[in-house]
């Protein structure tokens, strides 16, 4: 067994493969090309500093499509392997992205998930908290997930990340790790 970040013995086994090409590392590390089967386009990065990012979801769920995801810049396969500094960070960022989609896209409310293992629905192998704007009777929950075009995604980038900037600011926070818009 391994060490986890916080010192206590590791009971869970990393369900990456061995050749496993990280589709976020690359997005935030700036890897260019990406990976062959990497969903994700440099346009769907929204923000990213030394902790935390957020990119644009490559597949909507219904009518209202379009959704972020916060991950840390760092690789961390999932919640368990979080550094206290880093999930504070996350879950810090997780509330900024709702205020920005609150104000860039006006929804009735907003949903938060992340999953952890396969038995848990996590396909990707590095930590990552769905943040959805919500309507009334949009049934997001019964969705299948479909793919999105890439300037629909980039549309939705520039959107969210006007609204992340002024949230930024209002809120007295550096604004500077803004990437599109």
């Amino acid at each position: 067994m391994t060490a986890t970040p916080h010192g206590s013995a590791r009971v869970w086994a990393s369900h990456a493969p061995a050749d496993y090409a990280c589709p976020f590392c690359e997005i935030v590390g700036g890897v260019r090309p990406f990976s062959e089967g990497n969903l994700c386009v440099p346009s769907d990065l929204v923000y990213r500093d030394e902790v935390v990012s957020v990119i644009i979801g490559c597949d909507g769920f219904g009518e209202h499509a379009g959704h972020a995801m916060v991950i840390p810049s760092g690789h961390y396969e999932a919640l368990y392997d979080l550094p206290d500094d880093v999930n504070a960070a996350l879950a810090v960022m997780t509330r900024l992205v709702a205020v920005a989609m609150k104000r860039a896209w006006a929804p009735e409310g907003i949903s938060t998930r992340q999953h952890n293992e396969p038995s848990g629905n996590q396909h990707v192998w590095h930590y990552h908290q769905h943040v959805f704007p919500r309507w009334a009777a949009d049934d997001l929950y019964r969705q299948l997930r479909r793919r999105l075009p890439v300037d629909f995604r980039a549309l939705k980038a520039r959107e969210l990340a006007a609204a992340l900037r002024e949230v930024l600011n209002e809120e007295g926070r550096d604004s500077n790790g803004i990437i599109t818009g």
